[in-house]
């Protein structure tokens, strides 16, 4: 029997914004989008394992808001949730610190202007409304590290392989 292994998402929101980080590896995923985030370890907490995950990846410091409803499958046996998340008061901005080569803060019109990984893109979609009603916003600092858009577009393998911190 295979147990379910739950990868976290963080739909990281900030002055209006969603964090969209780009792949960097593996080959097949490199130079698509996605919500940062990893694997829950053995006895943690996924709201823990999120900002475990977004303080390794991203340098930043983060409280898990609340949990986007909805279960998404990658490859098995791993299925990604997602939770909106905000920077603390004395957070670092964000960086592309692991996994990732460039990060970019979406407006609800950029949304669909960056190339989301397939298995990402329900789970942006189901974080629409709480975007679009607040949940989980708060101000953070990172109104300054918006990169330059790029789109990329790597064929990317459909199987919902998403890397070795994120499967």
């Amino acid at each position: 029997m295979d147990e379910t292994i739950v990868v976290v998402g963080g739909a990281l929101l900030s002055d209006g914004r969603l964090l969209a980080a780009r792949r960097s590896a593996p080959p097949e995923l490199a130079g698509r989008w996605e919500l940062p985030g990893g694997k829950v370890e053995a006895g943690e907490a996924p709201e823990a394992a999120l900002v475990r995950e977004l303080r390794e990846e991203l340098g930043v410091v983060t409280e898990a808001v609340e949990r986007v409803p909805g279960e998404w499958p990658l490859r098995a046996p791993y299925v990604l949730r997602v939770w909106t998340a905000r920077l603390l008061p004395g957070s670092d901005d964000p960086e592309p610190l692991e996994d990732h080569d460039e990060l970019r803060w979406l407006t609800p019109d950029e949304i669909w202007d960056v190339d989301w990984l397939d298995q990402d893109v329900p789970a942006v979609r189901a974080t629409l409304p709480h975007w679009a009603t607040g949940t989980g916003t708060g101000t953070g600092t990172a109104t300054e590290t918006e990169t330059a858009s790029a789109s990329a577009s790597a064929s990317a393998s459909a199987d919902g392989h998403r890397g070795e911190r994120r499967p």
